[in-house]
């Protein structure tokens, strides 16, 4: 079970109003990444926040599909999401989800993905978000773009049939652009 802690003190609709306009601030001063078309989000969508996290994609050993050996499946992220001034205000993990300090919570679903520009970096993606949890900071996204990342790619070695089932937590960094409708 996964534990986070909270933070901030007072009304959550005052705690959640103040996150989303300091998030908001981040989304201007940051220049925006070029992404190609099959990233963008929907026409009636704009650009609500920018979250850059650092954290880890975590892989494991498994065999292949084919029983033709063993490579390094995809299980979670488990990153830190930042606001200004690189505060703490959120996790990233499994599901893909998206979770807000003040307990707002967004699944994703990939839509359209792209190579990073960037060598040894994750793809940037672009996924579907629908709320799952109360209402606050990350409750109205309806899309998020995975963006600027850097490493996070599964090893290129180390994967054997004696090391089925041994796990990498691989670093990573990137940006999420968060998406509400107009």
């Amino acid at each position: 079970m996964k534990t986070f802690m909270r933070f901030g003190t007072g009304s959550t609709a005052v705690t959640t109003a103040a996150l989303v306009l300091l998030l908001s601030g981040c989304a201007a001063q940051q220049p925006l990444a070029q992404v190609p078309d099959r990233l963008k989000p929907g026409r009636d969508e704009t650009l609500s926040m920018i979250v850059p996290a650092k954290g880890v994609q975590i892989y494991e050993c498994r065999a292949k599909k084919d029983q033709s050996g063993y490579e390094w499946a995809f299980v979670a992220p488990e990153a830190d999401l930042y606001g200004p001034h690189a505060k703490p205000i959120g996790h990233h993990y499994a599901g893909p989800q998206w979770e807000s300090d003040d307990g707002s919570r967004i699944l994703g679903s990939v839509k359209a993905r792209a190579d990073a520009p960037a060598a040894n970096a994750i793809p940037w993606l672009l996924l579907s978000a629908k709320s799952t949890g109360p209402q606050g900071a990350f409750s109205q996204v309806t899309s998020v773009q995975r963006v600027n990342t850097a490493g996070g790619v599964a090893p290129a070695i180390g994967c054997t049939q004696s090391a089925a089932g041994q796990s990498a937590r691989v670093d990573y960094t990137a940006d999420y652009y968060f998406f509400t409708r107009k």
